[in-house]
């Protein structure tokens, strides 16, 4: 028995655009695909999916699931994964509860007519990119950048992702135009891009490191390209690829990063995820 993509879609509860999606970056492939070009899904391909849909309701990314999937070695190196990822679950937890003391410490000196402790009200928030800013630039880079998004107010931070999507939307509409990385449209986003990084305290693009600076924007270029997560924020992997080819163009280029972005002066923390 085969099922076409709306058919699988229909019984898994997902849609035709994730299956397409899964298919497109390798990790469900159809059995088949028909001389009308539709694509045919048999029980092993359906066996695989009911996998995926597992494993992403426990939270994992794409990319590991495709390493876990990939990897064939069966039970122990899923449980391995699952243990893993367990334990970044109970990590989370924590940072939610830590969350969840800071908004009770807030109710309670509100009901008693005081005001909160600042310190107490901001604990717990922004955790979530602790540990992927640690890894990647050290503990340092993460407290200034902290800092500075707690010292904006509301109205700041909502002004500062609106921004950010914006930034991100362009990269979709340079896609959809058919522009290429070397444009002198995509080379002027790509510079808008790298002005974003160096408003935040803690990147290299903020500290005017010139070497560090490009060092940052080619790993940053290489996450757009191959993580799918950042697949799903530009709003397709060719979106994300232009923005990572673009942004590896320009720091290579004399007026790029590696020459020239760094030496402007950085942007103070208070202008504004």
């Amino acid at each position: 028995m085969e099922w076409t993509v709306s058919e699988l879609a229909d019984r898994a509860g997902i849609s035709g655009r994730t299956l397409r999606h899964y298919h497109q970056i390798g990790l469900l492939e159809p059995d088949r695909i028909g001389t009308n070009g539709y694509r045919y899904y048999g029980s092993a391909a359906v066996a695989r999916l009911q996998r995926i849909l597992l494993l992403r309701e426990a939270g994992m990314g794409l990319r590991l699931i495709a390493d876990i999937l990939a990897a064939d070695t069966t039970t122990e190196a899923e449980i391995e994964a699952l243990v893993a990822h367990l334990e970044s679950l109970a990590a989370e937890r924590d940072a939610l509860d830590r969350r969840i003391r800071a908004v009770e410490h807030t109710v309670r000196r509100r009901r008693e007519g005081r005001e909160p402790r600042m310190d107490v009200m901001l604990e717990g928030f922004n955790d979530r990119y602790e540990q992927e800013v640690v890894r990647r630039w050290g503990r340092e880079a993460f407290e200034a950048s902290n800092r500075w998004w707690h010292a904006k107010g509301p109205g700041q931070q909502r002004e500062w992702k609106a921004r950010a999507e914006t930034l991100l939307g362009r990269w979709a509409e340079l896609q959809g135009a058919g522009v290429p990385p070397d444009s002198p449209a995509a080379q002027d986003h790509a510079a808008t891009h790298l002005s974003w990084f160096a408003e935040i305290p803690g990147t290299p693009t903020h500290a005017g490191d010139r070497d560090r600076s490009a060092a940052m924007v080619r790993g940053m270029a290489a996450l757009y390209e191959t993580d799918p997560d950042f697949h799903e924020t530009f709003g397709s992997v060719e979106a994300a690829r232009l923005a990572a080819a673009a942004l590896r163009l320009h720091v290579a280029l004399p007026s790029g990063t590696g020459a020239g972005v760094a030496d402007r002066p950085a942007a103070e923390g208070g202008a504004g995820e």
